[in-house]
């Protein structure tokens, strides 16, 4: 019962938090790669409307190279948050323990990205008496480590049986703002390094196609007004593995 208790708390959770910090996370990339010439895709999307790609591909046995990219441009009466980011890095990978059903991912990189975020101010009556513009670009550096599973169970469905593995990462992401405007005026920068805890379960639909959903906590080391913790990630999504090992039935 709390398995399914802990995904609808953290919806919950999400829904009713606002975008308080400029830094949106997007879904770490766990590809799962198991030999040279894998190819690893996927996208998500949050409640909130943060949508997120993910690309990796193993150019040899034990080294991959990764790519993410993440948008979300939301409009609410007193508030609207636009973002950008995009990242890319290389990492080791390794798989072991019974039929080699077991990966461990290093990865380190490095992306860039923005934050345009507009706050309105009312009066009593709801009449609009001013508003406030803050433009942020960052730089965004990382490191993150992912352990995770072939081994399956699996999940009766409408009659059929589907295959459910479960993944985890951790993610340190350093952000630093390049610019901070706010209402065409300098501000003072301010930079934070995050803890991203992340979970992730899949259900098998063939051999290279899996849904996905992700789910993870976001914790700053400094306490900053502007770059500071307070967006996690909750997200369904699809990704497809072509090329890699082939899984043995269960």
């Amino acid at each position: 019962m709390l398995k399914f208790r802990l995904p609808l708390l953290s919806a919950a959770l999400l829904l009713t938090a606002s975008c308080s910090s400029i830094y949106m996370p997007n879904v770490p990339n766990t590809p799962m790669l198991s030999q040279q010439g894998e190819f690893s895709g996927g996208g998500h999307i949050s409640l909130r409307g943060n949508a997120s790609v993910n690309g990796a591909y193993a150019v040899s046995d034990h080294f991959g190279v990764i790519f993410s990219g993440s948008y979300m441009d939301r409009d609410w009466e007193k508030k609207d948050f636009k973002h950008k980011l995009g990242e890319a890095g290389v990492g080791y990978f390794n798989t072991f323990g019974p039929d080699d059903n077991r990966i461990l991912e290093v990865y380190a990189g490095y992306g860039t990205g923005s934050t345009d975020r507009v706050f309105r101010h009312y009066d009593e009556n709801k009449v609009l008496t001013g508003s406030d513009l803050e433009e942020v670009t960052y730089t965004k550096t990382f490191l993150q480590v992912n352990y995770s599973s072939r081994k399956s169970n699996t999940l009766n469905l409408f009659g059929q049986a589907f295959p459910i593995n479960y993944g985890t990462a951790l993610r340190i992401s350093n952000v630093e703002m390049k610019t901070f405007m706010r209402n065409s005026i300098g501000q003072l920068r301010e930079g934070n390094v995050f803890l991203e805890p992340v979970f992730f379960t899949r259900m098998r639909l063939s051999d290279a196609f899996q849904l996905q959903y992700t789910t993870s906590a976001n914790f700053g080391l400094n306490n900053r007004k502007y770059v500071s913790a307070g967006n996690s990630i909750f997200t369904i999504g699809a990704v497809f593995n072509v090329g890699g090992k082939k899984q043995k039935a269960d």
